[in-house]
C-alpha cells in the first residue's frame, strides 16, 4: 500500500514557475515508477510526465518538453514536478500516481495508488 500526498500547486501568472511534490509512505518507493497526471475541467485525465523507479528514465508529453521537469529523491519518498514558463492551458488539477513496475506507465489505467491532486490555475 502507498499513500500519496500532493502539494505546492497555486495559482501563478503565464509564465511563472510552480514546483509540485508529491510525498510516498512506505518503504519500499524506490520500488515505483512514478507519474504527473492532469486533469481540466471537461476533458480527460492525461499523463504529463513519467519517471522511472531509479530516475534515470522519464518521459514528457510533447505540450510541457522543455518546460517541466520530473525528478525524484528515493531517499526522501518524493517525487517533483517543476513547471516552468507556464500557460494559461496548463490550469488543471494535477495528480501523482504510482505503479509497481520497472516500466513507466503512459496512461491512467497502468498506475495503481493516487494522490487526492492539487490545483494549478495560470492566469493570462
Amino acid at each position: 500500500q502507498v499513500r500519496l500526498v500532493e502539494s505546492g500547486g497555486g495559482l501563478v501568472q503565464a509564465g511563472g514557475s510552480l514546483r509540485l511534490s508529491c510525498a510516498a509512505s512506505g518503504r519500499t518507493f524506490s520500488s515505483y515508477a512514478m507519474g504527473w497526471f492532469r486533469q481540466a475541467p471537461g476533458k480527460e485525465r492525461e499523463v504529463v510526465a513519467a519517471i522511472s523507479r531509479s530516475g534515470r528514465n522519464t518521459y514528457y508529453i510533447d505540450s510541457v518538453k522543455g518546460r517541466f521537469t520530473i525528478s525524484r529523491d528515493n531517499a526522501k519518498n518524493t517525487v517533483y514536478l517543476q513547471m516552468n514558463s507556464l500557460k494559461p492551458e496548463d490550469t488543471a488539477v494535477y495528480y501523482c500516481a504510482a505503479r509497481h513496475s520497472w516500466q513507466l506507465g503512459f496512461s491512467s489505467n497502468e498506475y495503481e495508488y493516487w494522490g487526492q491532486g492539487t490545483q494549478v490555475t495560470v492566469s493570462s
